[in-house]
């Protein structure tokens, strides 16, 4: 869902770079040229579409300004992407971050995107369109804790309101069994921390992302990492030890 006070200027940011300089040319043409030409029966008209011939150059300055701040910041998004490694610097990101990872991974894979701004935690983050398909996307970066049936069933609500076809719901971690449960025969999808690798890996200039499925927390459900003992009896040996220490120290 785009956000509610979205200005033109940040539409342009989000957009290719060569849209703010085909705006631009389009804004020149309109303001310096097409409407001062026009002659019409009402001479208050005239003066203001001749007026108009004025200040076109500094519009279009100011929108052709905006080209390289969005292709710089196209190049920062698909960067970030190219560059994970694993689930753990998928982790690492800002939440903002985070819904520009999935939204460059939508894109990617032919989406019209558009992303939203309602905060950390909470609201429609992103809109795909493809073909005659609209999917409303919200993007969970939950490091530890487990995403609710709660946040599907509203999630649900907002889909049956909409005129979408379908909900993505897509985390860094791992839904609940209840959430599973109720999405289940639903236009809903849940992409976990699992499947969230591989849409990365699939869609990476050079793959970098390794797509083996790590061993999971019996405890809280997040990933086992391999750590060296560096005090005691062991030290120097390796275990497993949840990733999510120090709120849980389930090992192995």
């Amino acid at each position: 869902m785009p956000r509610k006070n979205t200005s033109f200027a940040d539409l342009l940011f989000q957009a290719p770079w060569w849209i703010s300089v085909i705006t631009a040319a389009i804004t020149y043409f309109l303001m310096g040229h097409l409407l001062p030409s026009i002659e019409t029966d009402n001479q208050l008209i005239n003066m203001v579409f001749k007026a108009l011939a004025i200040p076109a150059p500094y519009f279009t300055m100011f929108i052709l300004l905006i080209a390289p701040f969005s292709f710089f910041n196209a190049r920062r998004k698909a960067k970030q992407l190219d560059n994970q490694k694993n689930i753990e610097t998928i982790r690492q990101l800002h939440w903002r971050n985070f819904e520009e990872l999935v939204a460059e991974a939508y894109r990617r894979q032919g989406y019209r995107v558009t992303e939203g701004g309602f905060g950390a935690d909470g609201g429609i983050d992103l809109e795909l369109m493809k073909d005659d398909e609209r999917v409303l996307v919200q993007c969970k970066q939950w490091k530890v804790q487990k995403v609710g049936v709660s946040v599907v069933r509203e999630m649900f609500g907002v889909l049956s309101a909409s005129n979408a076809d379908k909900v993505i719901i897509i985390c860094s971690g791992f839904f609940t069994q209840q959430a599973i449960d109720f999405a289940t025969d639903k236009p809903i999808i849940l992409i976990d921390d699992n499947e969230l690798l591989s849409l990365i890996h699939d869609v990476q200039t050079e793959p970098k992302i390794d797509r083996t499925k790590q061993a999971a927390c019996p405890r809280c459900g997040s990933d086992l990492v391999e750590r060296q003992a560096k005090r005691g009896a062991h030290a120097g040996n390796t275990f497993l030890g949840c990733s999510a220490f120090p709120k849980c120290r389930y090992t192995e």
